[in-house]
C-alpha cells in the first residue's frame, strides 16, 4: 500500500463558489478521489426547518459540474456530503438531479450514481424514547422530551463513514449524501481503500474546509490530502498558499470544544499526541494519532421548529445621548409593543451594531459603544400581518422614547427604510441530540442508478 490522494475544492459547496484556478492545479495532481461537504448548521436553523437552501443553486451547481466533469474526466468517484446545505431528502434529491442534468449537457459516458437519505421521522424518534432509550442531549442540553420532540418540524441524522462505504463497495462513480459528519466524506473513501481508522479521520478533519488548512487566508481554494498508513499529508493548491504546521494543527482545533477530540458516529478521533512536521514549503505532515471506538453506537440528531412569521426592521442612531440610553430606548419600544398586543405571543430581538450587536453579552466592550449604532430588529408572531406589525411597533418606537433631559421633538433615531421587510419565517434549534441504533445504516438509506 502506497499513498492515497483526495482534493477538496470548498469547505461548504456552494456557499461561495469554488475557485477554478487551484481545482484545476489539484485535478492535474491526478487524485484518487474528488469530494466536498455542502452542508453546515453554521446557516442557523431556518433552511434546516423550512426545508430550503441557504445557497444560491446557480452556485451549488457550479461546483457540481466542476467536479464532475473533472471526475469522470479522471476516471476517479466523487463524493458530496450534507447535500444543498441541510441534507435534507428534498436536497439530496435536488442534487442527484443536478446531476443527471449536468451529465446529459455534457454528453457523459454512463456512470453509477449512488445517495442516500438522513431524514428521521418524528415518530420513529418517540418510539424510542417511549421504549427507554432517551435521547441524550449534546452540550448541557437535557435529554429530549416529546414535547419539544412535537414542536419540531424537521430532523436528520449525522451520517458517519457507513452509507459511503456501502455505496463504494456497491461501486458508484458518484455519492450525494444526505446530512453527514463532514470529516467522514474523506475518511470513508480512505477506509474503503484500507488505511487505518485514525489516519483515515484525521485525513477527513483537516480537508473538510478546504483551504482554511491554508495560509495565507484565502476561502474556497483546493488543497490535497494525501494519506499513507502511517501519516496524513497535507498542500495547498493555490499558488498564493501553504499548508504550514500552524495552519494545519489550528484547523485540527477549529469548532469543538476540546480541541484534541472530534466525534464521529462510531468513535473518536484523538488527535491529543499529534506531531506535524513541514515536509515541503507547501505542505505539513501529521502523525501521532489515534482512534477510540465507541462503547455504544449513538448517531447526532439535528432538529429545527418554527416559531413564527418574522420582519425586520432597522434604525440608525447619531445622537451621544441616545446612545448613552439606548437600552432604555429599547425598553420604551418593547413597552409599547407590550401595550398592543399583551406580552405573550410574540416576539422582538434586537441587535445593536456598534455596541454588542454581534457577540451580545459576551462583548468586552460593550460599555464603550461607537459614535454612531444601528439596531436591527426582528419582530416574530404567528401570522404575517401580527408580525409585521409587532415589528413596526419595535421599530417605529424607537423614534418615540421618552427620555430624561431630551428637550426636542426630531427624536433620536432615523430609518434606514421607512418600512418594515418580510423575512423568512423564524426557526429555532430543537435537537441537538444522540439517539442509539443497533445498525450503522439504519437511519440512513441507499439507492443506485445508472446515468448517461
Amino acid at each position: 500500500m502506497s499513498s492515497l490522494k483526495i482534493i477538496c475544492p470548498n469547505g461548504h459547496l456552494g456557499f461561495a463558489p469554488l475557485k477554478p484556478g487551484s481545482f484545476h492545479i489539484g485535478v492535474a495532481a491526478k487524485p484518487d478521489f474528488i469530494a466536498a461537504d455542502s452542508g453546515s448548521d453554521d446557516i442557523g436553523p431556518v433552511p434546516l426547518g423550512s426545508d430550503t437552501c441557504a445557497s444560491p443553486k446557480a452556485w451549488q451547481r457550479h461546483d457540481l459540474r466542476e467536479m464532475l466533469l473533472a471526475a469522470r474526466k479522471l476516471g476517479v468517484p466523487m463524493m458530496i456530503g450534507s447535500a444543498g446545505d441541510t441534507g435534507t431528502n428534498s436536497r439530496v434529491d435536488m442534487y442527484v438531479q443536478m446531476i443527471r442534468e449536468i451529465a446529459t449537457e455534457e454528453g457523459l459516458a454512463p456512470f453509477r450514481i449512488g445517495w442516500f437519505y438522513s431524514e428521521v421521522d418524528r415518530e420513529f424518534v418517540r418510539a424510542k424514547i417511549r421504549g427507554g432509550s432517551p435521547i441524550k442531549g449534546l452540550d448541557a442540553r437535557a435529554d429530549l422530551t416529546e414535547d419539544k420532540l412535537d414542536a419540531t418540524d424537521r430532523i436528520v441524522a449525522m451520517a458517519g463513514v457507513h452509507p459511503f462505504l456501502k455505496l463504494l463497495d456497491e461501486g458508484c462513480d458518484v455519492i450525494i449524501g444526505g446530512r453527514c459528519s463532514d470529516s467522514a466524506i474523506f475518511a470513508a473513501a480512505a477506509l474503503h481503500k484500507g488505511y487505518p481508522e485514525a489516519q483515515s479521520y484525521y485525513l477527513g478533519k483537516v480537508l473538510e474546509c478546504a483551504s482554511f488548512c491554508a495560509e495565507p487566508y484565502g476561502a474556497k481554494e483546493t488543497v490535497m490530502g494525501e494519506i499513507t498508513p502511517e501519516h496524513v499529508e497535507v498542500t495547498a493548491m493555490s499558488p498564493e498558499q501553504r499548508c504550514t504546521i500552524a495552519s494545519v494543527a489550528g484547523h485540527a482545533m477549529y469548532e469543538r470544544s476540546n480541541p484534541f477530540h472530534e466525534f464521529v458516529a462510531g468513535g473518536m478521533l484523538d488527535m491529543t499526541h499529534c506531531h506535524y512536521d513541514q515536509v515541503a514549503e507547501k505542505t505539513t505532515r501529521v502523525t501521532g494519532m489515534d482512534f477510540v471506538p465507541a462503547e455504544e453506537f449513538r448517531v447526532k440528531l439535528e432538529g429545527s421548529g418554527k416559531v413564527g412569521e418574522r420582519f425586520v426592521g432597522m434604525a440608525g442612531i447619531r445622537d451621544p445621548y441616545t446612545i448613552a440610553h439606548v437600552d432604555e430606548v429599547i425598553a420604551w419600544a418593547r413597552a409599547q409593543t407590550e401595550e398592543r398586543f399583551g406580552t405573550d405571543g410574540w416576539e422582538l430581538h434586537y441587535n445593536v451594531f456598534g455596541r454588542n450587536g454581534i457577540m451580545g453579552d459576551m462583548e468586552p466592550l460593550k460599555d464603550r459603544p461607537a459614535h454612531e449604532l444601528c439596531i436591527v430588529v426582528q419582530g416574530i408572531a404567528p401570522t404575517v400581518e401580527m408580525a409585521e406589525e409587532v415589528c413596526m411597533t419595535g421599530t417605529r418606537q424607537l423614534f418615540y422614547a421618552r427620555l430624561p433631559d431630551v428637550k426636542g421633538t426630531a427624536g433620536g433615531v432615523s430609518f434606514v427604510l421607512d418600512e418594515v421587510m418580510h423575512a423568512s419565517p423564524a426557526y429555532t434549534w430543537t435537537l441537538n441530540h444522540t439517539m442509539a441504533v443497533d445498525d450503522p445504516l439504519e437511519l440512513f438509506p441507499t439507492h443506485t442508478a445508472t446515468i448517461g
